[in-house]
């Protein structure tokens, strides 16, 4: 009888093949956000400023929406080759179109086609990504012991908020060794470029790692893709319930509010990014945490509580990060990066317990990329849009309480997934 995969692969070893992929992935896509006005005067040149960072988040929102594209391509990878081929695949393609961006020409030496490969690298960031965080959410999932599901996949989302801490602590770091005129000429470049390490890195560990049981089973039942995504509607749609808010309200805390205040300060705007650098560290720490105690309490009960918690807090929290100084920006930024860090560390298992085996990869990818096109990624766009239309800059976190309201209609109906089987 074969040797079963996972019983010869430690929790650490699977943790960190889900972790390395989210580092790279999310280092970049934080890096983008907190130099979204650098990047605008390079790309964007012959814009007005408001259009400048209307042109710019629109172009970090398409980044999101390829990611179903890449949910159904990736994810079919994932179920009929494999879940170690998706992994090795989706780190390759993050990290070669990352580095293309570090070295792409501006607006002024090649005019039109300068936002244009701006924007087709973007759509291989975002189609990478389709497959890369729920493809290692499946794999660390399937590779853990029932009793540690939460624990060990939420490896994954601890991934991502590295990947964010060291995007906004070499954000930081540009910003107070370089003037803001070199920042904006060529500073933008060096974290970029420097996530070639990342590259490296991932792709030799991930290139080691081994097939689940699960993965193994799933590459065996091949069933008709199309069938597959219509019965599982139903978890596509709980997935859109538990995964909207948190994601809508990370991006307008970690990505909008602190290019906002950086773009606007007068002097000292490098002292919001190290404000976030430090948010992100309770978000870091949250993660595991809510991960472990989904495990022992049940994760559709948590994540409920969790988002009456934001519903509640974030429109005092985005007060403080508009409106507060420094002291106060991060204070605000701390009171929903607890409940937020907490749900996004319980919500891989939780995600991959509610879908079958014969196509878990393609339509949890599918889900989980709609919901972040939708509610993720667009959040700064969004926010843009609601401020620059109506005058009020506080109007952002209605839209966030309306994404809680919604999560919390759909989880009320379900039950607790901590006890699913997986190879079903």
């Amino acid at each position: 009888m074969a040797e079963t995969p996972v019983r010869t692969q430690s929790a650490l070893r699977t943790a960190l093949a889900g972790l390395i992929g989210n580092v790279l992935e999310w280092f970049d896509f934080a890096v983008y956000g907190y130099f979204a006005s650098d990047i605008g005067k390079q790309f964007f040149t012959q814009s007005s400023h408001a259009a400048q960072q209307f042109l710019t988040f629109g172009t970090f929102a398409l980044g999101f929406l390829a990611r179903p594209a890449g949910s159904l391509v990736l994810g079919w990878v994932g179920d009929r080759i494999g879940r170690r081929a998706l992994l090795t695949l989706s780190i390759s393609m993050m990290g070669i179109a990352t580095l293309v961006i570090g070295f792409l020409p501006t607006y002024e030496q090649i005019g039109i086609a300068a936002p244009l490969l701006l924007l087709a690298m973007r759509i291989v960031q975002g189609f990478s990504l389709g497959g890369e965080f729920t493809g290692s959410m499946v794999y660390t999932t399937e590779g853990s012991s029932p009793l540690m599901r939460g624990l060990v996949s939420s490896s994954t989302a601890v991934g991502t908020t590295i990947g964010f801490i060291l995007g906004s602590a070499s954000a930081w770091l540009v910003n107070l060794a370089l003037p803001p005129d070199q920042v904006t000429t060529w500073g933008w470049r060096i974290p970029f470029i420097g996530s070639v390490l990342f590259l490296i890195g991932g792709y030799l560990l991930r290139r080691g790692i081994i097939e689940t049981a699960e993965g193994e089973k799933a590459r065996a039942i091949r069933p008709r893709l199309l069938p597959s995504l219509i019965a599982d509607r139903l978890p596509i749609l709980q997935t859109f319930g538990i995964v909207a808010m948190t994601n809508a309200a990370y991006y307008l805390t970690f990505t909008y509010a602190v290019e906002r205040r950086k773009s606007l300060a007068t002097e000292s705007g490098e002292l919001f990014l190290l404000a976030n650098t430090i948010a992100l560290f309770v978000v870091l720490f949250s993660k595991p945490f809510g991960g472990w105690l989904s495990d022992k309490v049940g994760r559709r009960r948590l994540m409920m509580a969790l988002t009456v918690g934001v519903l509640a807090l974030i429109y005092p929290a985005l007060n403080l990060m508009l409106y507060g100084n420094p002291t106060g920006f991060v204070l605000g930024q701390i009171l929903v990066a607890i409940p937020i860090g907490m749900a996004l560390g319980l919500q891989g298992a939780m995600v991959v317990e509610i879908f079958p085996l014969r196509t878990r990869i393609t339509s949890m990818s599918l889900a989980y990329s709609l919901t972040l096109a939708l509610a993720g990624g667009s959040a700064p766009l969004v926010s843009s849009w609601l401020i620059e239309t109506f005058g009020n800059p506080l109007l952002p976190a209605y839209y966030i309480m309306t994404y809680a309201i919604i999560g919390l209609a759909i989880m009320w109906p379900m039950e607790e997934t901590n006890t699913r089987r997986l190879d079903e």
